[in-house]
């Protein structure tokens, strides 16, 4: 275990925002910035070492990176709604302008990381945690271990298949994604008539209006039944939701998913399973990855960490979304 006087870098890139910090090996975070994510390409790397730059000490061991996508065991990695980032070799570049060794990791994994380490998964060996913001992904453990996949697609709920009819939309963002996730809000009520982006609709909710709420309970009824998919299949004990839409949006979006999930769930496995929202929220990555740096986690936590078995990176899809 490295001395508690040691420092660790992680950054959380997200579609919109990236957050940098720098912490501490017991997880206290001691500086944290963050900034716009640029469309794609080069300026994505250049904008995350221009923030973990500055944060770097003489104590700092080591920095890590999560990505919305998917993340290599060679450092390379798949982020499609990052313009160029199809097999972008991103720890070699932080590497070489940090001079330190970097870990690249996907969003999902670094943040059921930080729930088990310091948040709502902590001591259960079967959890999912599921983040719900412009795309929806999961990050799984299953008997103690990440769960990664064949390809390291594990997670990829967006894909989850919660109705009948397949629609041309879903060839590319999912079935789930696209009834539950942020841009299917706003698109919910363009279809409806109402021009609203999703903030304004998750106000409006807030605020009463009955069509906004009627849009979420949608989503939530579509979320539900993707919810009760995961009980039945992996058993969990707890389900824990994040991310800005699921933050924002509250009980107005969780309680129609949790009457769903209920009902369409495996009823003995229904009741066992809790379902939460984040206390770590946006933290929650930032932990993960120093966890996953400094080996905070038991070691059947990581089953192939991504520094290990570099063949085990098939071609990528083009056109498709992992999350």
């Amino acid at each position: 275990m490295p001395a508690l006087s040691h420092a660790y870098l992680a950054a959380d890139l997200g579609g919109t925002k990236i957050r940098a910090a720098r912490l501490s090996a017991g997880g206290r975070i001691e500086a944290l910035e963050e900034t716009s994510t640029p469309a794609g390409g080069d300026a994505v790397a250049d904008a995350l070492i221009a923030l973990l730059r500055p944060l770097a000490t003489p104590s700092t061991r080591a920095a890590g990176v999560d990505v919305p996508g998917l993340a290599w065991p060679d450092g390379h990695v798949w982020a499609p709604n990052l313009r160029g980032w199809r097999h972008y070799p991103l720890r070699r570049k932080l590497e070489r302008a940090l001079r330190l060794p970097v870990l690249v990791e996907s969003d999902r994994n670094a943040f059921i990381a930080g729930e088990a380490w310091r948040g709502a998964a902590r001591g259960y060996g079967d959890a999912v945690c599921i983040m719900l913001g412009t795309g929806i992904g999961a990050g799984i453990l299953s008997g103690g271990r990440l769960l990664r996949g064949n390809g390291e697609l594990a997670g990829a709920i967006g894909w989850l298949a919660v109705e009948s009819e397949f629609r041309p939309g879903y060839a590319q963002r999912g079935c789930l994604e696209s009834l539950a996730a942020g841009p299917a809000l706003a698109a919910a009520a363009r279809a409806a008539g109402q021009l609203w982006d999703t903030p304004t609709l998750v106000a409006r909710a807030h605020a009463g209006d009955r069509r906004a709420r009627r849009l979420l309970r949608q989503a939530g009824e579509a979320l539900g039944r993707g919810l009760a998919n995961l009980v039945s299949l992996l058993n969990p004990r707890i389900i824990i939701l994040s991310g800005g839409v699921a933050d924002a949006a509250g009980d107005l979006l969780l309680d129609p998913a949790r009457r769903a999930m209920r009902r369409w769930a495996q009823p003995l496995a229904a009741r066992q399973v809790r379902l939460v929202r984040s206390r770590l929220g946006a933290r929650a990555p930032l932990l993960g990855l120093t966890a996953l740096q400094t080996g905070a986690l038991p070691s059947s936590f990581v089953l192939l960490p991504p520094s290990s078995n570099p063949s085990r990176r098939p071609a990528p899809l083009a056109g498709l979304q992992p999350r």
